[in-house]
């Protein structure tokens, strides 16, 4: 079994911003791939699915960014899946809009969700889809920056790679996470 994770915030306060494609990656999936309706547990809404052909648990945590690691866990644990098996989806300001980045380890790169994730888990070495979401103007609080939305000459583009990654993440539950850095990391 896979377990998908889409990093954001919740409440309509925070949807459709930057910090939010993981969620909308995650919502997408759930769309065309989703068995039932979404339930409440692990601290988020989860939903079962077939993902690439593969069984699959989507979570988008409702800790908030900076504390999903609880709710990752929890899942992960629960259902004892392999940390080969678990992917997170989370936005990167570090990236050009729309760009899509996999890799198999690493550090959180800034994202403090991640970060915590990384910290809460006790390991780096699990599979996560970085989707770019354009850096902040000179003098724009990055936190700002990813609580903003997007503006309507980029919403265009952004709704193509969330469809894009939807594509990537069923790419890397049927093929695994070399495979996909091969072919959405061009």
């Amino acid at each position: 079994m896979k377990l998908v994770v889409g990093l954001g915030n919740p409440g309509r306060k925070y949807q459709q911003t930057r910090h939010n494609v993981g969620f909308d990656v995650v919502t997408q999936l759930g769309r065309t791939c989703g068995d039932g309706k979404p339930k409440q547990n692990f601290q988020g809404e989860v939903l079962d699915a077939h993902v690439g052909g593969q069984r699959a648990l989507l979570l988008c945590p409702h800790t908030y960014m900076n504390l999903s690691g609880g709710s990752v866990l929890a899942a992960r644990d629960f259902y004892k899946i392999s940390n080969e098996d678990l992917l997170i989806v989370c936005d990167d300001f570090n990236l050009p809009l729309g760009k899509l980045r996999f890799r198999s380890q690493g550090s959180a790169g800034g994202q403090k969700g991640l970060a915590d994730t990384i910290r809460r888990l006790g390991v780096d070495k699990f599979s996560r889809l970085r989707i770019g979401v354009g850096q902040p103007p000179d003098r724009f609080d990055p936190a700002d920056w990813v609580l903003s939305r997007f503006g309507k000459h980029e919403q265009a583009e952004i709704d193509a790679a969330i469809a894009i990654a939807a594509d990537a993440v069923a790419h890397w539950a049927r093929e695994g996470i070399e495979s996909a850095m091969n072919q959405y990391n061009a």
